[in-house]
């Protein structure tokens, strides 16, 4: 079999595709990571080059080798009690000033997107019950979703590597963990209170239905995405928050420099992005 080649002219023609479609742009930089696992897909599918697997891809009904590759293209580095300071402005900051608001027995709506395997959706859940006093008068939906399938069906399973808990305290371990081997099962507790779908944050037809969210998780997500993109996706939000809800982003990003949609809010553990009726 000949060695499968991917052009300058293929790269760009690829990377303006996977665009329009996920919202993800890939830098000149990221060449080799996406030639490898391009090459990788036109193998397993059989096509004989570029060219054969581009029309494979952009013509199938199905859209099921989109998703393959779109899994193979996402990166998905993360472990539990990540950026933890956002968590604890969550629970001293963010929550006690939503539910002082809050004049209906609307449940608190959470929106961790993207969860990739999980880790991030179960440590809120963790934070909620371990330091939250009002897990008890209110209920609570965390809602978790990622474009990256494999990665959901990993979240949902629950099953972790000993380096992915490795900043959860030792108490925390025991009580909402199991040990399988090398691995550590989250309990089943865990896994009925967060609900893992789907989305493409680049597909109006995909996040249409997703509304009312008092606080957004959305970490290392707009770092991949140009100016329009995360642009298109700042005003998503802003669509899927409610007023005065909060949005949190990683520690590199800034909702000042991409929206003025948003009004910035420095609390004592962590700067956040508020839905506010002066910031409209």
């Amino acid at each position: 079999m000949n060695e499968i080649v991917i052009s300058e002219s293929d790269f760009l023609k690829f990377r303006e595709y996977f665009y329009r479609k996920t919202g993800i742009n890939f830098e000149a930089t990221k060449r080799y990571f996406v030639d490898k696992r391009l090459v990788e897909r036109i193998e397993a599918t059989g096509s004989v080059s570029f060219r054969h697997y581009f029309s494979l891809l952009r013509f199938e009904a199905d859209g099921k080798e989109l998703q393959l590759l779109t899994n193979l293209m996402t990166v998905n580095e993360t472990y539990f009690l990540r950026e933890k300071y956002q968590f604890d402005c969550l629970v001293n900051s963010m929550l006690p000033e939503i539910t002082g608001i809050k004049r209906d027995n609307a449940p608190i709506r959470i929106w961790c997107i993207p969860c990739s395997s999980g880790e991030e959706p179960y440590t809120l859940a963790m934070y909620l019950m371990e330091y939250w006093a009002g897990i008890d008068k209110w209920d609570v939906e965390i809602i978790s979703s990622d474009i990256d399938t494999g990665m959901l069906r990993k979240a949902q399973i629950g099953r972790y590597s000993a380096r992915s808990i490795q900043n959860v305290p030792a108490a925390w371990k025991s009580k909402y963990f199991r040990r399988e081997g090398d691995e550590h099962q989250i309990c089943d507790e865990l896994r009925s209170a967060v609900e893992f779908t789907r989305v493409n944050i680049a597909k109006a037809e995909d996040t249409r239905g997703y509304r009312n969210f008092d606080v957004i998780f959305c970490r290392n997500l707009l770092i991949y995405f140009d100016d329009v993109s995360r642009k298109e996706a700042a005003e998503t939000f802003y669509e899927a928050l409610n007023l005065n809800g909060f949005i949190c982003l990683g520690h590199s990003e800034s909702m000042s420099r991409i929206s003025s949609l948003y009004r910035v809010r420095k609390f004592p553990e962590a700067i956040v992005y508020q839905k506010t009726a002066e910031a409209q």
